[in-house]
């Protein structure tokens, strides 16, 4: 560990070696391991199998889902993945249409690049707890935005959204609701959105980011992409919940939203994704986690994800520093600690909010331990930033 990595692998000073930092790589990972506990990943699922077997050779899922050419790909167990996670959203079987991604930001992309095509003219609304991608995908669209106040949960201010289309009522409306914000994993509520936009006879596309907890809430029937949903979209992340070693998600998209592609001559394939060549690899490691635990399986991961997450929320406030979370949250929301205990439990900051996030994987001995750092850190009294729990949040 005391290996100097910068150094050690320039390649413009021969000969490197390789071992060395490629050891220096894992071992550092497996070092700052336990104590990584602010950004969302579960450690819980083995996808050793996968890796063994596939990890060795290049799957390129290159065009859509559907295409049948190519040789050394994964689009059967691609089609399996869209599949059961449509089916776990009750989205129409005859309206849909959706791809393995590299994470949710490709997902909204593809997804809010659909609605602009069909809307052209549209203002893009988004609350200022969305992810950052959402700003940054609408400047690379070059479309409209309308930014709208989230409370101090994180929740969309809908009085705010409704003055916000009132402004703009002559223009379609593309809206992003977000299915677990960034800091508080707030939710959205897409059904009073969807009656904001129908009482103003908006015309347009209601998306949801979906990318934390979009399988979670889906398995406890809380999200919902039904005909009567009004939902048009929706991106879910595969690194988080299902905790793949590899950047991944998926979009799903309505059928009826799309306009038609064109195919390539090159490729032999219709160019439907936002990426051309895919990883063939992800699909595989998605359809693997699903395959071996099911939904039962994963409804129990969440239940005891957020067993843990509310028993963090009682330690911390033990340790007798504030906490709270959303009742069907893994986000454990804090005033940020003792700068020696943010650095060392990796903890996710925001001004002056940080949180953890008790994935599948994270362990009472992890809870625990930090409480316990927490403790020592605040032996001496130090003045305490206003967080939720000051606005009455419980």
């Amino acid at each position: 560990m005391t290996l100097n990595l910068a150094v050690a692998a320039d390649l413009s000073h021969p000969p490197v070696d390789v071992t060395a930092v490629l050891d220096h790589l894992a071992q550092h990972a497996d070092t700052t391991a336990a104590t990584s506990i602010g950004y969302p990943g579960a450690t819980d699922l083995d996808h050793t199998a996968v890796m063994a077997r596939l990890g060795n050779r290049l799957w390129n899922n290159i065009g859509d889902p559907h295409d049948t050419g190519g040789v050394a790909h994964t689009r059967i167990l691609e089609q399996a993945v869209i599949a059961w996670i449509a089916d776990l959203l009750g989205m129409p079987t005859d309206d849909r249409w959706g791809y393995v991604t590299t994470g949710g930001t490709e997902g909204n992309l593809s997804a809010l690049h659909t609605a602009y095509r069909r809307w052209p003219t549209a203002r893009i609304y988004y609350s200022t707890a969305a992810h950052y991608s959402i700003p940054k995908i609408v400047d690379m669209l070059g479309a409209y935005k309308a930014v709208v106040d989230a409370g101090p949960d994180g929740e969309m201010d809908y009085e705010h959204l409704a003055a916000q289309l009132r402004r703009r009522r002559r223009w379609p409306a593309i809206v992003v609701a977000t299915a677990g914000t960034t800091m508080t994993e707030a939710v959205d509520d897409t059904t009073r959105i969807r009656a904001i936009l129908t009482e103003y006879d908006m015309a347009g596309h209601l998306h949801v980011d979906a990318a934390l907890v979009g399988i979670p809430l889906a398995l406890d029937g809380r999200l919902r992409l039904d005909d009567t949903s009004g939902i048009g979209s929706i991106a879910i992340s595969g690194h988080k919940f299902l905790g793949t070693p590899t950047p991944c998600g998926v979009v799903l998209i309505r059928d009826s939203a799309r306009k038609p592609s064109i195919r390539i001559a090159y490729t032999g394939t219709a160019d439907t994704t936002v990426t051309g060549s895919r990883c063939g690899l992800a699909a595989a490691l998605l359809w693997h986690a699903i395959a071996t635990h099911g939904r039962e399986g994963h409804r129990w991961r969440a239940a005891e994800a957020r067993r843990l997450a509310g028993y963090a929320v009682d330690q911390i406030r033990a340790a007798g520093w504030p906490a709270w979370r959303h009742q069907h949250a893994f986000t454990v929301v804090l005033p940020t600690p003792p700068e020696p205990v943010r650095i060392k439990w990796l903890l996710a900051t925001h001004d002056s909010t940080s949180h953890i996030v008790c994935m599948p994987g994270i362990t009472k001995g992890q809870i625990d331990a930090l409480a316990a750092d927490i403790t020592t850190a605040t032996r001496a009294p130090i003045p305490r930033p206003r967080s939720p729990i000051d606005e009455g949040i419980p």
